[in-house]
């Protein structure tokens, strides 16, 4: 008898799960959605943008280099935007912030989802005790991120819309090479983390996703981790498409690949184990 009802609670438990987790994204529901991509030039922030692009929504992106962002503004075009703008600003300037916000409601009337992707550049190597760069570096990956989602907040609250927050593995588990890139998202998942208690406590219907990532085949991080670490890269493309899902389906985490949420799940076990293996994998 117990083990009938033992049963039939891991049944319940399994179908909560899958209940609560399960894939409501409606791409036609994005629609003339206006959204703000940033670090949209390449790489996941660009292939962000395409999934907006098909679903027809109006885009402003934003990176530093024009001549890359003007390609990927065609590219959207031809996919089916409604309408894409571009701002060339560097996110380490608190005044280019302040205009990309700007430009995104001056052209678009408006605010739906804001995508938080850019990062500033840093080597895969070990802590040369280059506190200089790590200051810049929490500038642009964590206090660019800060800025623009206040600046945005009253247009997203009178929307009811989205901020779409680009996180990391390392911002969850401490991995080496990458102290000052990992502190920047450790950083993100404080702050973050605490704003989505506050709006819900203050009733703000805005919602916050942070999306934890996983090693993604982009150019940048494949050069990064050359020779470096032995694990499989995942497509930028599918990453995009879940990260534009989990913001739609205003989920307040969304993992990705697979991989990353049990890791997340068992971080605090066994910790002399996992540093351990950790420390073994990277060459």
């Amino acid at each position: 008898m117990g083990y009938k009802i033992k049963g039939s609670c891991l049944v319940v438990f399994v179908a909560a799960m899958a209940y609560l987790y399960r894939d409501t994204f409606d791409p036609a529901s994005l629609a003339d959605a206006r959204v703000l991509v940033t670090g949209a030039s390449t790489g996941i922030g660009a292939e962000i943008a395409y999934h907006y692009a098909r679903a027809g929504a109006q885009l402003v992106l934003t990176a530093r280099r024009e001549n890359v962002l003007m390609q990927v503004r065609s590219k959207c075009l031809e996919l089916g935007a409604k309408s894409v703008s571009l701002v060339v600003a560097d996110m380490g300037s608190s005044e280019a912030r302040e205009r990309v916000v700007e430009k995104a409601i001056s052209d678009m009337g408006g605010l739906d989802y804001l995508v938080l992707n850019h990062i500033g550049s840093t080597l895969f190597q070990m802590w040369d005790g280059d506190v200089n760069h790590t200051r810049w570096l929490m500038e642009v990956n964590f206090l660019s991120y800060i800025h623009l989602a206040t600046k945005s907040l009253p247009h997203l609250t009178e929307s009811r819309g989205s901020i779409i927050v680009l996180s990391s593995l390392t911002g969850k588990i401490a991995t080496p090479y990458t102290t000052s890139y990992g502190a920047s998202k450790f950083a993100l998942e404080g702050f973050f983390g605490s704003l989505q208690h506050e709006l819900a406590m203050k009733r703000i219907p805005v919602s916050i996703t942070l999306c934890i990532l996983g090693l993604i085949d982009t150019q940048s991080a494949m050069e990064k981790v050359k020779d470096k670490i032995s694990m499989p890269a995942y497509p930028a493309n599918d990453a995009a498409l879940a990260v534009v899902s989990a913001g739609t389906s205003r989920v307040q985490e969304m993992y990705y690949p697979w991989y990353v949420r049990p890791l997340c799940f068992i971080r605090d076990w066994f910790p002399q184990g996992r540093a351990w293996l950790m420390q073994k994998s990277y060459q």
